[in-house]
């Protein structure tokens, strides 16, 4: 674990690390804001799990974060989204597919096999790494994400329920067994037997009896994917509602899919997710 830089932000830092990931057989770069709080006392951690093209940078420079981290007393982990590097399998031509596009799978295809090993690197790996090197409480951690990201969120806290004390998403693809996004990437990581997807499918994981506490999710109503199909919040809060799954879709008009919308309402997030944290 190397850290390859270091800002002071809200009285805290903002450090980016690179390391030799077993689980990605790649080196992996991530980021981690410490609080002030971590200067004298372990801290408890949130998990941003961002979406298709984007890397660690984007939610840690975008999205205003760190000065709720900050008053709450919170670090925040911001994990790459794939694997990456020349040995590396890719489809550069697709941005929905290959590098910045992992989906928090693990893939049980060719040529993605190697290294798209995304779910236990998040859910395995990295805070083992984390919690052995920094000042983060050992197991006290919530976890959200926006779009691929938010599907990711929803699905590590369904599949490892005394790994995470809470979750939250903003716009998750929250149904991919069912959406041309998840079709996609889910026939290359995952092969043709669609079995084999609801493993991965937040939406399925609920109606196969997965159960966490409350759930929050925000969503844009003037979200493009929304509209395209690719979300899909209906599907989730349908199956929540018949499953007796607590959760809360805020729908938020006029706001679209970017981190101007993340940013607009991501102090709710981190008032939640104390609350579960403290």
């Amino acid at each position: 674990m190397k850290e390859i830089e270091s800002v002071k932000e809200s009285g805290g830092y903002l450090n980016r690390y690179q390391h030799e990931s077993s689980c990605c057989n790649s080196e992996m770069t991530f980021s981690v804001y410490l609080p002030p709080q971590a200067r004298s006392n372990a801290v408890p951690a949130l998990y941003w799990l961002s979406g298709l093209t984007c890397t660690d940078d984007n939610a840690r420079t975008k999205g205003g974060f760190q000065r709720f981290a900050a008053q709450h007393g919170i670090a925040i982990v911001f994990p790459d989204t794939s694997p990456r590097g020349d040995q590396v399998a890719d489809e550069a031509e697709r941005y929905d597919l290959g590098q910045g596009a992992g989906f928090y799978v693990n893939a049980t295809q060719q040529p993605w096999q190697p290294n798209y090993q995304m779910f236990d690197y998040v859910t395995r790996e990295l805070p083992a790494l984390v919690e052995a090197n920094l000042p983060l409480l050992p197991g006290v951690k919530s976890v959200s994400g926006h779009s691929m990201g938010g599907h990711g969120a929803l699905i590590c806290a369904l599949k490892c329920v005394d790994e995470f004390r809470s979750v939250s998403a903003f716009a998750p693809i929250a149904n991919p067994v069912n959406c041309d996004w998840g079709k996609g990437c889910f026939s290359a990581y995952l092969g043709d037997d669609s079995a084999a997807w609801e493993a991965y499918d937040a939406s399925c994981l609920v109606e196969a009896g997965a159960r966490v506490g409350d759930i929050l999710i925000d969503q844009g109503e003037g979200d493009e994917f929304l509209h395209e199909g690719q979300l899909l919040p209906d599907n989730f809060k349908s199956v929540c509602d018949a499953a007796g799954q607590s959760v809360a879709i805020r729908m938020q008009p006029g706001y679209d899919h970017s981190y101007h919308f993340i940013a607009s309402f991501i102090e709710d997030h981190f008032e939640f997710h104390a609350r579960h944290l403290k």
